[in-house]
């Protein structure tokens, strides 16, 4: 039985098949991809953020692979809806829907309020970041951005991901512009005007907005799956019945 291909984009945490733990059923219905995006390893030394990489990893998947049929659905979170909506823009025939779990989108909101107020807390952090230890990056990150405090890493793994934050660039230095075409809906936490005012941008721009309890991980809750998998099964049968 063909499955649509469902193309998965983590953050800048958890990477793969981890960082969507709610959403590992999702592969009886589709045929899912979990994606590791550039620099991301089990075990390879992180390596800094490469855009353009990350948007060539989305496309190859959802190029044909043999499948008879190229094309597919992407969701991603975070720093991820950043490749993924670049991936759009460049080749909206391939995407059939975008969905963008709490975007770190801030390039498209550079000039309001909750955006500029956000890159002045975190700009002076990026700006000395590769002066500064992986611990001393990660704890001030997590303390800026979350008001939490970040426990030291105690495995080579933990230590490994410290360094992945480090080596994040900037969202707001994305190149990324343009809104794609393409039927987006939004899934934000509502616990941080930030990733508000971004979903609230990208509604203007024709996206659907829901909100589901989780903070920045809303896709953990059950409420946020289902928001998830009502969407693209409702995009899914509207291009069906166009289809047929």
């Amino acid at each position: 039985m063909f499955k649509q291909r469902v193309v998965f984009v983590h953050g800048s945490g958890s990477f793969g098949s981890a960082a969507w733990p709610k959403q590992h059923g999702m592969a009886l219905a589709y045929d899912a991809l979990f994606l590791r995006r550039y620099g991301f390893d089990a075990e390879a030394e992180p390596l800094e953020t490469d855009f353009a990489a990350d948007t060539a990893i989305i496309l190859g998947a959802l190029s044909d692979e043999g499948r008879g049929v190229a094309g597919g659905h992407v969701v991603a979170h975070s720093q991820g809806a950043i490749s993924a909506m670049m991936a759009a823009v460049e080749r909206p025939d391939l995407v059939h829907s975008l969905t963008l779990v709490e975007p770190a989108c801030l390039s498209l909101t550079a000039e309001l309020p909750a955006t500029t107020a956000h890159r002045s807390l975190m700009e002076p952090l990026f700006e000395v970041r590769h002066q500064l230890g992986d611990e001393d990056f990660q704890r001030e990150f997590v303390r800026r951005a979350f008001s939490a405090e970040a426990p030291g890493p105690t495995t080579s793994e933990a230590r490994r991901a410290a360094m992945r934050l480090r080596l994040q660039a900037p969202p707001w230095e994305a190149p990324l512009h343009i809104v794609p075409g393409v039927p987006t809906l939004v899934l934000t936490g509502g616990w941080e005007p930030l990733y508000e005012e971004i979903a609230a941008y990208l509604r203007e721009t024709g996206a659907l907005h829901r909100t589901a309890a989780g903070g920045h991980r809303p896709h953990d809750s059950v409420e946020g799956d289902r928001i998830i998998r009502s969407f693209l099964a409702d995009v899914s049968r509207r291009q069906q019945s166009r289809a047929s």
